[in-house]
């Protein structure tokens, strides 16, 4: 069995989890993937999968032999498909990740003009407000906000938001307006756990430095869509992005408050997986997302 035919086995135990579901996928015997997985981590002297009776898991060591083992297979698929002529028309399944609200009201629509400009593309949109492992995963792309962590992906910035905090004018003008972020001590507030980890505790910026104060949270949520909708029926103010504010700023159900105390912008980043050839159905999707979203969200 020569190499290319072991790594795409591998790639395939990696993906489903499972020496069984690979088989069935690549039409070959579960003894025959198993013995290829054994002799490739016996050539390499290191544990690739760990294994139980009930899932199939990676080793550290495992996916980051997955990440090496993805960019070949890639770019022969690449190399393939250029010298077969198609090149030029991206094909096959597409799968993204962003957070919950942004990818909702800004990935959700630039999939839908790339499905309808890429007949042959399938995409699978997955939305979470957790980090995810776009290796593990198996996920092509991924649309971050905020800071990054060193890793293998590469990473396009397409823009910039802002933390905030918003109150609806209902709650204002029965409690007042806070001036200053001391004065939250005196207000009702609706933290959103992704924004504000710990819920009594907000997080501000002044020409000296970051610093934080102390809230007593009315309502404490886990998702943006319901701190949003309590800052609108009036419950107390809260800590949102932008961008996830713009519609309800704009019909004039949310104020923004404390804004000369905002923290610094938080990044935009399109990130995918490291490697000198991607697909096209990859390459084109990231040139799209990264200009749409730069139209949108470049600093001005």
């Amino acid at each position: 069995m020569d190499r290319l035919d072991t790594w795409t086995i591998f790639a395939a135990v990696a993906q489903q989890s499972s020496f069984a579901n690979a088989a069935r996928k690549l039409g070959r015997s579960p003894a025959a993937v198993t013995r290829a997985i054994a002799d490739l981590e016996e050539r390499l002297a290191m544990r690739l999968l760990n294994r139980t009776t009930r899932s199939v898991s990676l080793t550290d060591e495992g996916a980051r032999y997955l990440d090496q083992c993805q960019r070949v297979l890639a770019e022969i698929a690449e190399l393939d498909a250029t010298t077969a002529g198609r090149h030029q028309e991206p094909r096959g399944s597409l799968t993204i990740t962003a957070p919950v609200i942004f990818g909702r009201l800004h990935v959700l629509p630039i999939i839908d003009k790339f499905l309808t400009d890429h007949p042959a593309v399938n995409a699978k949109l997955l939305l979470v407000d957790r980090r995810v492992s776009l290796i593990e995963e198996g996920i092509d792309v991924g649309l971050r906000i905020g800071q990054l962590a060193d890793s293998s992906l590469r990473a396009i910035r397409a823009g910039e938001v802002r933390r905030g905090v918003y109150a609806s004018p209902v709650y204002l003008r029965r409690h007042g307006t806070p001036k200053e972020p001391h004065q939250l001590a005196a207000h009702a507030c609706i933290s959103f756990t992704a924004i504000t980890p710990l819920a009594d505790r907000w997080s501000f910026h002044r020409e000296s430095g970051n610093f934080a104060v102390t809230v007593k949270p009315r309502l404490i949520v886990n998702t943006g869509e319901a701190a949003i909708d309590a800052a609108v029926s009036g419950i107390g103010l809260t800590c949102a992005l932008s961008y996830q504010v713009t519609q309800h700023i704009a019909a004039g159900t949310l104020r923004r408050v404390l804004a000369e105390y905002e923290p610094p912008p938080l990044p935009i980043h399109v990130m995918h997986p490291a490697g000198r050839h991607l697909p096209a159905k990859v390459r084109l999707f990231i040139d799209d997302a990264v200009k749409a979203l730069r139209a949108k969200f470049a600093q001005r």
